[in-house]
């Protein structure tokens, strides 16, 4: 099994899920022309993808859908409310797979875990996609990690987590007014670096070997700070981790093998 992040910010956010020759996007947020062009850096065709799992309907996150769709009709996995939204901004009919937040399922060989995220959108999941002995945790826009959050996450050996802010940096920002930061920073907002590495100390222990970090704010954060915060919760774990970022594609990450941290330079930190 591997994994890779198309890309992650406030623009737009997609990852890849491989294992044996079945590829899953969750999300669709940047253009269905970016989302082409990403997948191809990748060496993926579009017609490959088996299904998009989404994990709420924020534009960010389904931006490209619609125009995607027209092309590879492929179905669309969602939780029951956040297909009811995103189907309302879809002109074509297509094939929906819906399940209640917290529900497990299979589905073209892969077991499914989905568990709620306390996020300010009307029914927002994580997913843990497995296959055999290999899984995969995403878990992107949630404003802090409760208990159902780490339990579905022990056990990952990949995962895709958000690390949106570092404080300092945010209470400092001059673009954003207070209200935007209080929503940020509460309960149903974001992740800040140290909750994030929070988490990640939980789950390495348990089995967690490769992470991406992604919707990483511009403004508010950097992949150096954001990767120090979480190296100083780890003092003596193994743990590769690589930043995700708006306009490059991370390399793909491969459970059970190694990475060249020469093909994606500074973006990959192999400590």
């Amino acid at each position: 099994m591997r994994f890779a992040v198309l890309g992650s910010g406030s623009g737009g956010n997609s990852t890849i899920v491989e294992c044996d020759g079945e590829y899953l996007l969750v999300d669709a947020g940047l253009s269905a022309k970016q989302l082409n062009l990403r997948l191809e850096r990748l060496h993926v065709a579009p017609e490959q993808i088996s299904g998009i799992l989404l994990t709420h309907e924020h534009g960010d996150h389904v931006r490209g859908l619609d125009v995607f769709l027209r092309k590879c009709p492929v179905p669309i996995l969602a939780s029951i409310m956040t297909s009811r939204v995103v189907k309302e901004g879809l002109r074509e009919s297509v094939e929906w797979i819906v399940f209640e937040s917290g529900q497990k399922f299979s589905w073209k060989g892969f077991d499914f875990t989905t568990f709620p995220l306390p996020h300010d959108a009307v029914e927002p999941v994580g997913y843990v996609i497995a296959r055999g002995e290999h899984s995969v945790g995403v878990a992107t826009d949630l404003g802090h990690v409760d208990s159902q959050v780490t339990q579905a996450l022990k056990g990952v050996q990949g995962l895709v987590l958000e690390a949106n802010y570092e404080w300092q940096m945010l209470e400092a920002d001059q673009k954003r007014p207070f209200s935007t930061k209080q929503r940020i920073s509460s309960q149903h907002g974001h992740l800040s670096n140290e909750q994030a590495a929070d988490l990640i100390a939980e789950l390495v222990p348990n089995g967690l070997k490769r992470l991406i970090l992604g919707h990483l704010s511009s403004d508010c954060n950097c992949p150096m700070k954001a990767v120090e915060v979480v190296r100083e919760r780890i003092v003596g774990e193994e743990l590769e981790i690589c930043v995700a970022s708006q306009n490059e594609v991370t390399p793909w990450q491969t459970i059970d093998e190694a990475i060249d941290p020469a093909f994606y330079g500074d973006l990959f930190d192999p400590r």
